[in-house]
């Protein structure tokens, strides 16, 4: 039977040569716990301390990103808390400024109930076709408009700049502008412009057309008003706004003695 060897502390003797541990003393060697010498101070009898280097020994962070982290992050807050605080500001004084237009609004209606114009056509003479011929025409379109301001406190500036079209199928004939004038309120005023046209090309469709429905008696036309406004408040005028209107009409015949069959005018605000 063999003997175990156990090492002791004491270091062997000159005259005893040094013997290796057998087996036995290897597994229980390796059975016993390890023991750091951070904790003990020195190594426990039968244990192997083993030195790791320390750029090695791996941490999560590593210390040099922890301290980068933590500085930027402290420069990052005040720039934040700065935004944060700007940001809230903007948005107060922009729900601010809304609450106060849209209070100053309802007492602007609540005083003056304000009423959209109407709009109507009341004659058109025509004038320049030639349905004989595929040549070139020049049209000319007379148009009385009727404008009317139902409102009791509320005048209208109608300003230069308007523009008054005609179309065919979606065929541009002629073109003017409307005059510009101050209507007071509950004023209906009629006025007459002038629409001229140069050297229209139609097309043989188009000719055919427009000569079956003259002899049917409805000829339908677009009149397309565009005419910008401002609405005077008591002393107080407004910006400028533009007023769309689009009358479809019908006449019975292409003369100066023409007459409205049908008519039906809508109207749009552009307020912005």
């Amino acid at each position: 039977m063999t003997e175990r060897i156990h090492p002791t502390n004491s270091p062997p003797s000159s005259s005893e040569a040094p013997q290796p541990p057998s087996t036995s003393s290897r597994a229980s060697s390796a059975e016993a716990p390890l023991t750091s010498p951070r904790t003990t101070g020195s190594p426990a009898p039968g244990t192997y301390v083993i030195q790791i280097p320390k750029d090695t020994i791996y941490r999560y962070p590593p210390p040099e990103n922890a301290r980068r982290y933590e500085k930027k992050t402290c420069q990052q807050k005040p720039r934040r808390s700065c935004c944060c605080r700007f940001c809230c500001w903007t948005l107060g004084v922009l729900a601010l400024v809304i609450f106060l237009l849209a209070a100053a609004a309802g007492i602007l209606y609540l005083v003056f109930r304000p009423e959209a114009p109407k709009y109507s056509i009341e004659e058109i003479a025509i004038s320049g076709f030639n349905l004989t011929s595929p040549s070139a025409i020049s049209p000319e379109f007379d148009v009385t408009v009727r404008a009317q301001n139902p409102n009791d406190k509320i005048g209208i500036y109608y300003g230069k700049g308007s523009s008054v079209s005609v179309y065919y199928s979606d065929v541009n004939l002629c073109n003017g502008n409307l005059p510009a004038f101050y209507q007071p309120s509950n004023n209906v005023t009629v006025f007459q412009t002038a629409l001229k046209g140069s050297k229209i090309l139609l097309t043989s469709a188009a000719n055919a057309a427009l000569a079956s429905e003259q002899k049917q008696g409805e000829v339908p036309f677009s009149i397309r008003m565009k005419v910008p406004v401002k609405i005077k408040f008591g002393a107080v005028k407004t910006w400028t706004i533009t007023v769309k209107v689009t009358c479809e009409v019908a006449v019975d015949g292409l003369t100066m003695s023409s007459k409205i069959v049908s008519s039906d005018c809508k109207k749009s605000l552009k307020i912005w």
